[in-house]
């Protein structure tokens, strides 16, 4: 079984899928395709920095950037299967991000720092990739 929290702090150009969000989807794609049960896996995506507004709900973001969220759909796939989707409530603030215009399912945590020693302390670790 995995505990792992994924860490996203830089924006993709407005308009595209973040890569960062594709490799949390890839490592359940992967193992559990390796025979990894999917229960088997507790996984934790942090995001904070520019990553913030890709938090935003299509019409929030789309009034920001001029441009649809690539993320909103991944996003909510990933919460679907279970993924806890985490942002930094310091670079929510700092970005002018309101937590009523988030897409339906992230939570936000006092900091990117918070959510990670909350995380560590329920047993995850954080991917280097």
């Amino acid at each position: 079984s995995f505990k792992i929290a994924f860490d996203v702090a830089t924006a993709t150009e407005p308009g595209e899928v973040n890569r960062k969000f594709e490799s949390l989807a890839r490592f359940i794609n992967m193992h559990v395709a390796n025979g990894v049960k999917r229960e088997n896996l507790s996984l934790a995506l942090v995001v904070h920095g520019s990553a913030t507004e890709e938090m935003l709900k299509a019409e929030h973001f789309n009034k920001r950037k001029g441009q649809p969220n690539g993320n909103e759909i991944l996003l909510s796939a990933l919460m679907e299967q279970g993924v806890e989707v985490i942002v930094c409530g310091q670079s929510a603030a700092a970005h002018g991000v309101e937590k009523s215009t988030l897409i339906d399912g992230v939570k936000m945590d006092l900091s990117a720092m918070t959510a990670h020693a909350r995380l560590a302390q329920k047993g995850y670790s954080v991917n280097p990739f």
